[in-house]
């Protein structure tokens, strides 16, 4: 190698050193940076050159380094692990709150439960049967079915309530990965044109990475990676977004709970309308979920809580009418039904007692006026192993099951997702010691290859400057 071969040799030091430098402290500045993947300097020895005819057989060194490129240190099964565990967390997530938020509407045990208007409803009739035919104890039994069925239906409304706002998340869960493939197929696009450039898009990757994981979260899915640098997003088997094409999603049906019967909402494919489109996982497949209409106790939680709702007032009303009809008023007339249902609301809803005192029959058939068998008999429907009170109960119990088993899925789930994402940080993420190791590293290097250059420099100004004046 000639000695301008040397300066050239040290030139390209100097310029991977400083490219060392450069991307040390990017890492160090981006080293709190959310979703931000380390990078490093990837270089090769340059061969020597090859040997011409004078030149054979004499040994040569390499020409120097060459920087081939910055690599970001990510790692694509870990990524997928991140992926994978965000999307059942997200789905585990959704179920817990929404039946953590039922138990909420239960209320139980507490003073503003169903449970303790029950007991005061029963001690009530308990009240008239010590003083039939008294219009005090008599009208508190009408304000205790009062209380009954003001409990009952304000809790449906709330389960009603509660049904519309998951909707309504699940629409802007729809609405946000729509938004987020978009968003990754404009990224394949850049990516793919800078890569083809020759140019470094690890910035432009770590941005797309957060999006597939945000869309991972919210609906599951995969993401295959393609040798142009672009990204393709499945769900449910099918391309969400394939390089800089994108599908669009819809959520379609129902838009109340009443109305979700007939037409449970669903996920569909906005240009292939009333195809499902099947989830693996996500936010959005806890919120179908919980949005499916009542099936007997296999549907949606939220239309099954309030279908119990609907289950406890049809058999209150039942039982009480049962006995009620069968006793005289304090006038000797046969007494009708305790309570009513409208036919044309939900029983829950639908559900109301009798207003007049007069028409409570607290007295059994063939005994006087001031007789309170009929009442006492009423006060003891509480008791049976078959009440409405034990049929109360084995709901309760029930929905407190399901929301036990959901938070314990959300914990462990959660822990999965922690550990998913720790696993990647301790490779992806930036460590400052290591960083200052780099940037002293590539410093030193700077400084020798700058020493290599000066002594070429000196050594060819001694060449060319004072070669041949001697004797002069």
């Amino acid at each position: 190698m000639s000695t301008f071969g040397a300066l050239n040799t040290a030139y390209r030091g100097l310029t991977a050193a400083q490219q060392g430098m450069n991307v040390a402290g990017q890492n160090i500045a981006n080293a709190a940076t959310e979703g931000y993947t380390r990078q490093r300097v990837q270089q090769s020895p340059l061969a020597a050159p090859a040997q011409g005819l004078w030149g054979a057989g004499a040994p040569q060194v390499g020409q120097g380094v060459s920087v081939d490129a910055i690599a970001r240190l990510g790692s694509s099964f870990l990524d997928g692990g991140v992926r994978s565990a965000g999307a059942q967390a997200g789905y585990a997530s959704v179920r817990s709150s929404a039946l953590q938020n039922i138990e909420g509407v239960l209320n139980e045990p507490g003073d503003n439960g169903v449970s303790a208007a029950l007991q005061g409803f029963w001690s009530a009739w308990q009240g008239v049967a010590n003083q039939p035919g008294e219009a005090a104890p008599s009208g508190l039994v009408i304000q205790a079915a009062n209380t009954l069925t003001t409990r009952i239906a304000t809790a449906y409304q709330s389960l009603d309530g509660q049904w519309t706002d998951a909707r309504g998340q699940a629409a802007d869960a729809v609405t946000a990965v729509n938004s987020a493939a978009s968003q990754v197929a404009a990224y394949n696009t850049t990516i793919r044109s800078t890569l083809a450039a020759g140019g470094s898009a690890n910035e432009l990757i770590d941005a797309r990475a957060k999006l597939t994981e945000s869309i991972a979260r919210l609906a599951g899915g995969t993401v295959r990676e393609q040798a142009d640098g672009t990204v393709d997003v499945h769900i449910g088997g099918n391309a969400l977004v394939m390089g800089s094409s994108v599908r669009t999603l819809a959520l379609t049906g129902g838009s109340s709970m009443a109305g979700s019967a007939a037409s449970p909402v669903q996920l569909e494919w906005a240009d292939l309308p009333g195809v499902a489109v099947g989830l693996d996982g996500g936010q959005l497949a806890g919120s179908l979920s919980i949005l499916a209409p009542a099936a007997g106790g296999s549907g949606g939680v939220i239309a099954e809580a309030a279908a119990s709702y609907d289950r406890l007032a049809t058999q209150l009303a039942s039982d009480v009418n049962a006995v009620h009809s069968g006793g005289l008023t304090a006038a000797g007339t046969p007494a009708g039904d305790f309570f009513s249902i409208d036919a044309s609301r939900p029983p829950a809803l639908g559900i109301s007692s009798i207003q007049d005192p007069a028409l409570i029959g607290a007295a059994a058939v063939g005994s006087g006026a001031k007789d309170g068998h009929n009442a006492d008999a009423l006060a003891q429907i509480g008791t049976k192993t078959t009440s409405p009170d034990a049929t109360w109960q084995s709901i309760v119990t029930g929905i407190g099951l399901q929301s036990r088993n959901a938070q314990q899925h959300e914990t462990l789930t959660t822990a999965v997702e922690t550990s998913a994402q720790t696993s990647r940080s301790s490779s992806a993420s930036v460590s400052l010691d290591e960083e200052n190791v780099s940037l002293l590293t590539n410093q030193h290097a700077y400084q020798a290859a700058a020493r290599v250059m000066t002594a070429v420099d000196e050594a060819l100004d001694v060449l060319i400057n004072h070669t041949g004046l001697v004797g002069r």
